[in-house]
C-alpha cells in the first residue's frame, strides 16, 4: 500500500493562488516515475470529483484536467524529490473544498477514474473566501 500526504491548503481569498503537494512512501512503493498520480476535491455536501492527473514517466508526464480547471491549474511531478504538485491560480470560491491525492501503480496514463486508483491521502482543505 501506498502512503499518500498532501500538503499546503489553507484559507486564500478569490483571484489568489496555493499550491498542493503530495509525497508517497510505502513498503510496497516502487519507483515512483511508474506510478501515476490524480488530484480529486470533494466540496462540502457533494460528491468527490476528479480535478488533475499526470502520467507516469513512460507517459511522458502525460496530463490531465477537469474542464473547471483548465487554465487554472497545473499538476507536475518532481520525479528526483518524488514529489507531486498542484499548482492552483485564480482561485474561485467554488474551488473550496478537501483536496486528495490518488496513486496508480496499474496505469500508465493521466487516468481519471476513481477505481483506477488504489491509494489515497487524507485530503488537505482549500477554502477560497469571496
Amino acid at each position: 500500500q501506498v502512503h499518500l500526504v498532501e500538503a499546503g491548503g489553507g484559507l486564500v481569498q478569490a483571484g489568489e493562488s496555493l499550491t498542493l503537494s503530495c509525497t508517497a512512501s510505502g513498503r510496497t512503493f516502487g519507483s515512483f516515475g511508474s506510478t501515476a498520480f490524480g488530484w480529486f476535491r470533494q466540496g462540502s455536501g457533494k460528491g468527490r470529483e476528479f480535478v488533475a492527473a499526470i502520467g507516469t514517466s513512460w507517459s511522458g508526464g502525460q496530463t490531465n484536467y477537469a474542464d473547471f480547471v483548465k487554465g487554472r491549474f497545473t499538476v507536475s511531478r518532481d520525479n528526483a524529490k518524488e514529489i507531486v504538485y498542484l499548482q492552483m491560480n485564480n482561485l474561485k470560491p467554488e474551488d473550496t473544498a478537501v483536496y486528495y491525492c490518488a496513486a496508480s501503480q496499474q496505469f500508465e496514463g493521466a487516468v481519471k477514474m476513481e477505481y483506477q486508483y488504489a491509494s489515497w491521502g487524507q485530503g488537505t482543505q482549500v477554502t477560497v473566501s469571496s
